[in-house]
């Protein structure tokens, strides 16, 4: 089913993402957390790609496989490193599976990696054009609340994100955040700048401290004292941070539907039992009571 049919139709959306293995030897777990996963009954499954393309086979096989277990899902295209053929190759590979919903990003390369010279795509906005000219597909992109780490300032940054909205993006999905103003605020100026197709909210339930210092590095993604303290708390202790993690993300996302946000996307790092735990704490208020 297409991702944007889903968004006007439901009152809330809540999706899960998943990332493929890197070796082979994993795909049975990867397997089990598909199956698992979806068997919550999210309204779709998304896939994250590695950046030079280096998941990109377990990306599509871990999206057909969602398919096949009853759930729509979302296989995520990057095209830093990219041709325009092979581009043209994985979109024919995933018609050929059944994809029918694309989230296009730029990605990063490697470190230490250079540019191929073949590649021929320099921002986001240029895969979804590609996209849209191949046909078939629902299309969405990654917007960033606090800024893009490689803007200037946000008002850069949402100028680049218009520019992918018009190139024919059907929907966005944040960057985790974890301070809801950051997110109203946000919103508040993407409608200033006439910028209206659906944004999801990307949810992360915090469960490991070093985990998630590293992607605030990596990120720019802020941490409010509320949040802070509980790593600082309970952040040596597994299970009570699980807990805390938990209970964060919950609150987090009762005050976004309360305050009209339709769409939740919860960053699962391949976890469907937070995610269950979650969706178990939140059955009525998104309509997915067991």
């Amino acid at each position: 089913m297409l991702i944007r049919d889903l968004l006007q139709t439901r009152p809330v959306t809540f999706s899960c993402e998943l990332f493929p293995p890197k070796s082979g030897a994993d795909l049975a777990r990867a397997d089990e957390v598909v199956e698992q996963t979806a068997s919550l009954r999210p309204d779709f499954i998304s896939v994250t790609y590695g950046a030079s393309g280096n998941t990109s086979h377990n990306t599509l096989r871990m999206a057909r496989h969602i398919e096949d277990s009853g759930c729509t899902a979302l296989a995520h295209l990057t095209c830093v490193s990219a041709s325009r053929e092979g581009i043209g190759t994985r979109l024919d590979a995933m018609q050929e599976s059944g994809i029918e919903n694309v989230l296009a990003l730029r990605g990063d390369l490697p470190e230490g990696a250079t540019k191929p010279d073949d590649a021929c795509f320099q921002h986001a906005d240029e895969l979804v054009h590609e996209i849209r000219a191949h046909g078939g597909f629902c299309v969405g992109g990654a917007c960033y609340p606090e800024g893009h780490v490689e803007s200037a300032s946000q008002e850069e940054d949402i100028a680049f994100l218009k520019r992918k909205v018009e190139a024919g993006c059907d929907f966005l999905t944040t960057q985790m955040f974890f301070d809801n103003n950051v997110l109203y605020r946000f919103l508040y100026k993407l409608y200033a700048k006439g910028i209206t197709v659906p944004v999801l909210a990307g949810i992360m339930p915090v469960t490991n401290k070093k985990q998630i210092t590293r992607i605030v590095r990596l990120s720019g993604t802020s941490l409010p004292p509320r949040f802070q303290n509980i790593l600082d708390r309970f952040g040596d202790n597994t299970a009570a941070m699980e807990q805390a993690g938990v209970a964060y993300a919950t609150d987090q996302i009762i005050d976004l539907v309360a305050n009209g946000v339709r769409g939740i996307h919860l960053y699962t790092m391949n976890r469907p039992d937070i995610a269950g735990q979650i969706m178990k704490n939140l059955s009525h208020i998104l309509g997915k009571e067991q």
